[in-house]
């Protein structure tokens, strides 16, 4: 008894494109395609992944009102609590959780959700080396204590291709994906990427550092943005800029700053950038 549909979005997937809609105009249904805004936001992700080889990725920094991470190097809570449970509330939303080598060697985190949420496939945690392992022992690369049985994947390391025996130790306890040529000393990151994807990831949340961070927005690599602003300065001899070793002129143009909010004694902007 059906006679009218109305389509918010229609599925980017080339194998079904349209053929849903064709088939109920066949039978006589009448069919309105309104590509509703709000309709196009809920396959985000989805959109952006089945039309190419990389895992969508969302960029989540944090800092001071003058731009910095921490006064110094080493761990620092620069946030409050309402804006770090965001944090692992989004952890929970994504594939993956990705940091920097040096975030890893100097923050030692456990990159986890919680509390736990059930996932239908198990959560990961990823970690950048560009040039140089990071040690086996590092929080990141243990199981869970709180975590059911099967819940996290082995942690990922994307390591150079030309770096295969200074990362030989960590394969004992971590899956180890060689990006590049044989010889390449350095990581292309949207190769990596491309590995991540190939390795089942759909979709990354990325929390730094500042070096990764920027050289992920430089390259074009990032399709949304999670801001955050603490209302404390920074600035100091040994402070950490948010974002490092990147030239990022220009950068914002055509960016979409979607939402202004304030969460506990911090500020969230959410930021969509165009897909490239």
């Amino acid at each position: 008894g059906i006679t009218r549909v109305v389509v918010g979005a229609v599925d980017p997937n080339e194998r079904t494109f349209g053929r849903g809609i064709a088939r109920m105009r066949a039978a006589g249904i009448e069919v309105e395609v309104v590509n509703d805004p709000a309709s196009l936001a809920l396959i985000e992700r989805f959109s952006f992944v089945v039309a190419g080889k990389r895992p969508f990725v969302t960029l989540k920094m944090a800092q001071s009102l003058d731009g910095y991470v921490a006064p110094s190097p080493g761990t620092y809570q620069l946030t409050g609590p309402v804006a770090r449970q965001i944090v692992h509330d989004l952890r929970a939303e994504y594939d993956a959780v990705m940091v920097g080598a040096g975030t890893v060697r100097i923050d030692d985190p456990l990159l986890t959700v919680r509390p736990h949420v059930t996932r239908r496939k198990p959560y990961a945690r990823v970690v950048v080396c560009e040039t140089a392992p990071v040690p086996a022992d590092r929080a990141i690369f243990a199981t869970p204590a709180q975590a059911p049985s099967g819940a996290y994947r082995r942690t990922i390391v994307l390591a150079p291709a030309g770096a295969r025996a200074e990362f030989a130790a960590l394969e004992e306890v971590a899956e180890v994906l060689y990006v590049g040529d044989p010889w390449a000393c350095q990581l292309d990151l949207a190769a990596a990427l491309e590995a991540l994807r190939a390795a089942d990831i759909s979709s990354v949340l990325c929390e730094g550092g500042p070096t990764l961070a920027g050289r992920l927005l430089e390259a074009r690599l990032v399709q949304r943005l999670v801001w955050f602003v603490a209302p404390q300065f920074l600035a100091g001899p040994q402070a950490i800029p948010v974002l490092a070793g990147a030239s990022l002129a220009e950068r914002a143009n055509g960016w979409n700053f979607e939402r202004f909010e304030r969460v506990g004694e911090d500020l969230m902007m959410t930021v969509r950038i165009p897909h490239v």
